[in-house]
């Protein structure tokens, strides 16, 4: 029988006090407080819901197939059209569309290789039996279903094996089950209980049906290739629901139910469901994509036919924490940035021209800048190599500094006196994007690693704001003064207005080296006059809030990316050197009891 160390690879260690070394799942002895500590992850207990990217055209009863990444949205009403549009995870993007525009229809499949069977137009009100196979790029007409119907589920693995079953054949409902061999359909065993308005998940050989109409059902039946079972029902009956996952680990999430829409999200574990997270808006008639633990919900009706979009993700997420880290040697607030979590620099604030430089554990301090002065818009890909341009000693100015990891060396002045903006991206390729002085303003100037040039203005004027981001010809901003939460994407010559913060703020931190993955901390919001310790998640799409800094502050600054991460410098009052390092995921010590 293995004992301890052969499954841990360690026997049980002494430490005195927290053994932060020890990894996850290891048992360790507190000698001080005399305590036995089992240290594991720190992840979440319920499954969550957060916004994604709208989809391009407002619709319900449309079909879907893919993955939470890679996703497929097609047909749908009112009016029924025959839109296709493509999901990366984070923005939709119009296809070539169906032959035949319709709703009420279903599907499955990938994003490369899907099927589009049954639906309805109205007027005239015509019930079809069409049936189109999707190749990633366009649709193609094959083999019709045997039976012409609409408000049917589906399932499948891709365009050449799917199940079709349930429905409405005017004037009843069907219990109809039909498979798909990639060239015509056959029909196998009916459910036990006919319906429409259902769901489906799986593939040809192992499906699952869950509620329906009429009028509210919770009935919830399995396929194993040759025949239905009835199984254990879902918690809420309803009908025009959707879902996501397979035959054995599924999700039930929205629907009509008794009192109406519903954000109701259920989980099926292969025997039973249970409730979890739901919805953040209650919707009927949406599409559904992905798995239990990573799933998609799409359009759909509530008080109006929707476009917005919601992704799911499972029990059992990394939860990030911010750690204390070394402290910078000279306390400041108003600080630039530059870098990564290994390899980080920070420059000016206040009336410095110190520089520091952090290698995951402590800053030292380096050559100073030729010019002291703060609210520098600096960029970097790490603490050898940054851009520091602009900012202010008694006045804006113009000044650009580069750094080569030993000294400063004056380059190519900016364009116009810069002051309080936001500098993104890397020494050869970098924004300078808003300014506070001599008025609030959207200016935005590229470096190209040798010059700045002046590009188009933010929509909205601000001035110490939060960015992210590879370069000139990619990032985001967020925040700033006064009091804004809205975030801006730059896609190298235009701004496009995104989902904004949550929370309103100005003179915060920021870290991110994509605009698919950021994150917004601290700053100021009023009209509170505390300082705030927020922090926000950006996931291409929408913000979300997570864990927050351990000391709230204003005026500091920020490197990484969105799961390694530094806040340094600030104003908490009084000014501050203290340094905080994030992690997209954190441990627990759980003290052990007799």
């Amino acid at each position: 029988m293995a004992d301890y160390k052969d499954i841990v690879g360690t026997t049980v260690r002494s430490n005195a006090g927290v053994l932060t070394s020890a990894k996850d799942g290891e048992l360790f002895y507190d000698a001080t407080n005399l305590n036995f500590i089992y240290r594991n992850q720190n992840v979440t207990s319920t499954g969550t819901w957060r916004t994604g990217g709208n989809m391009n055209t407002a619709r319900r009863n449309l079909a879907a197939a893919g993955t939470q990444t890679a996703a497929l949205g097609f047909g749908g009403r009112p009016p029924a059209v025959a839109h296709t549009e493509e999901y990366n995870g984070s923005t939709w993007t119009e296809q070539n569309n169906l032959n035949t525009a319709r709703g009420e229809l279903a599907g499955g499949g990938t994003q490369t290789s899907a099927l589009a069977f049954g639906g309805f137009l109205s007027p005239p009100d015509t019930m079809y039996a069409l049936n189109e196979s999707y190749n990633g790029t366009s649709w193609t007409e094959v083999a019709d279903l045997n039976t012409a119907r609409l408000q049917l589920a589906g399932a499948g693995a891709d365009a050449t094996s799917a199940i079709a079953f349930a429905g409405y054949d005017i004037p009843s409902a069907v219990a109809i089950a039909e498979v798909w061999n990639g060239s015509g359909w056959t029909e196998v065993a009916d459910l036990n209980t006919a319906r429409r308005l259902p769901f489906g998940v799986g593939i040809a050989t192992a499906a699952l049906c869950f509620g329906g109409h009429p009028p509210f059902k919770n009935e919830t039946e399995v396929w194993n290739g040759t025949a239905w079972t009835e199984v254990n029902n879902l918690n809420t009956a309803r009908r025009a629901l959707s879902g996501a996952g397979t035959s054995t680990s599924a999700l039930a999430f929205g629907g009509i139910d008794s009192s109406g829409d519903t954000a109701k999200n259920e989980v099926w574990n292969g025997t039973s469901w249970s409730e979890d997270g739901d919805l953040g808006t209650a919707r009927d008639a949406l599409g559904g994509a992905g798995t239990s633990t990573s799933g998609l919900g799409f359009g759909g009706h509530s008080t109006t036919v929707l476009a917005s979009t919601e992704e799911f993700t499972g029990a059992g997420a990394n939860i990030g924490a911010w750690a204390t880290g070394g402290a910078m040697n000279t306390a400041r607030n108003l600080n630039s940035r530059a870098g990564i979590y290994t390899s980080a620099l920070t420059f000016g604030g206040g009336s410095s021209a110190h520089t520091e430089k952090y290698n995951g554990s402590s800053w030292t301090e380096l050559n100073n800048l030729n010019t002291a002065r703060n609210s520098i818009s600096g960029f970097g890909a790490s603490g050898d190599s940054a851009i520091g341009g602009g900012g202010y000693t008694t006045e804006a100015v113009v000044v650009t500094e580069s750094w080569n990891g030993t000294s400063w060396t004056e380059v190519n002045d900016l364009n116009a006196v810069t002051a309080a903006g936001i500098g993104i991206g890397i020494a050869t390729s970098g924004l300078a994007v808003g300014r506070s002085d001599p008025s609030v303003t959207g200016k935005n100037e590229s470096w190209n690693g040798t010059s700045w040039t002046e590009l188009a203005d933010l929509n909205t004027a601000r001035s110490s704001q939060g960015g992210a981001g590879s370069g000139n010809a990619s990032a985001i901003v967020f925040g700033g003064y006064p009091n804004s939460g809205n975030t801006e994407l730059w896609n190298g010559s235009a701004w496009t207005e995104l989902n904004d913060l949550n929370i309103k703020r100005q003179s915060l931190g920021s870290s991110g080296t994509s605009v698919q993955a950021a994150l917004a901390f601290a700053g100021y919001a009023p009209p509170t006059t505390a300082n705030v310790a927020l922090t926000e998640d950006w996931n291409g799409a929408s913000w979300s809030e997570v864990g927050d800094l351990n000391t709230a502050r204003t005026q500091g600054s920020g490197t990484g990316t969105s799961t390694n991460a530094l806040a340094f410098g600030g104003e908490v009052p009084p000014n501050t050197g203290l340094t905080e390092e994030w992690s997209g995921s954190s441990v627990l010590n759980n003290v052990l009891t007799d």
